[in-house]
């Protein structure tokens, strides 16, 4: 069984909130911190390298401090660093098929709420057979606990309650690991499951083919019962994890953007493609890693 936890470094500040995400993720699976940094040759170096120093020697001085900074915050927690002499993509997609989970970072957008998850990060999401993790700058522990009043020391941190996890939830097309994921997620931390699922009507034109049919009292009222169906087997798996459905009509990305604002972690799916390298994500997906701003994971299925 794989027992670590991957994150990608860069010497970015979201990269570092990745890495400390990933760390503390590590200690609640009881797994050790793998920290990988990408390098390769290029005969212009990128203008954030010192003139003084090589592009290797830049990247290993980068990832020395990310594991001095996680060290130094998690004394107890084994690290291993890999300095790898390849592209960032290609690095990242093979450091995730050794690992649990992998973790990255993601560029925040100044005054806007969302966030750009930049070229790198959109690729590996769209090509890893392991779940990815999402992080933006500025992610810190006392984000994942709920709000309280006073001060609270950083020691007193891990005691307070987690804010729950959020699912985005297709009935249509549930997916085990998927389900999976979050309610482990949730076990893991001690909080809520807060699954979302939304649904649309028929247009006039009767252009949504994935539309449901019927009166309104009666779809919805049939939409709750099929989250229930669907999530019925995994709370009898997961008994201590306390679930909250919240169904309705409209845009599920909407639905779940505006779940997040209270969640320490949103799980959607990515759609896997036979035979298709692209880095289509589906168009919900897509919209919870630009609009959401607490860590996202996304896990791939069929």
């Amino acid at each position: 069984m794989l027992r670590h936890i991957t994150a990608g470094v860069d010497g970015s500040t979201e990269s570092l909130a990745a890495a400390h995400w990933a760390a503390r993720e590590a200690l609640r699976r009881g797994a050790s911190l793998r920290l990988v940094q990408a390098w390769k040759w290029h005969p212009r170096p990128a203008s954030s390298v010192p003139a003084e120093l090589s592009e290797r020697e830049w990247a290993q001085q980068t990832l020395d401090r990310a594991v001095g900074s996680v060290r130094a915050a998690h004394p107890g927690l084994r690290i291993v660093d890999r300095l790898v002499p390849d592209s960032a993509v290609a690095a990242l997609l093979a450091a995730a098929e050794e690992a649990q989970l992998l973790v990255l970072g993601s560029r925040g957008l100044r005054g806007v709420a969302g966030f750009i998850i930049g070229s790198v990060s959109q690729r590996v999401v769209a090509r890893s057979e392991r779940p990815v993790v999402l992080v933006r700058a500025g992610e810190a522990s006392a984000d994942e606990h709920l709000p309280v009043s006073g001060g609270v020391s950083p020691d007193e941190i891990p005691e307070i309650p987690f804010r729950d996890v959020v699912l985005g939830l297709d009935t249509r097309r549930p997916c085990d690991e998927l389900i999976e994921f979050a309610f482990e997620a949730a076990h893991r931390y001690g909080a809520g499951l807060h699954v979302i699922h939304a649904f649309s009507v028929p247009s006039a034109d009767g252009g949504d083919l994935h539309a449901v049919t019927g009166s309104g009292p009666e779809i919805l009222a049939a939409q709750e019962r099929a989250v229930v169906a669907t999530l019925r087997p995994w709370c009898e798996k997961f008994p201590d994890v306390s679930v909250t459905e919240s169904v309705s009509e409209g845009r599920a990305a909407t639905a779940l953007v505006r779940a997040s604002s209270g969640a320490s972690l949103v799980v959607v799916g990515r759609r896997t493609r036979d035979g298709r390298l692209g880095t289509h994500i589906g168009p919900v997906t897509h919209a919870a890693l630009h609009h959401i701003g607490c860590p996202v994971a996304v896990v791939p299925h069929a």
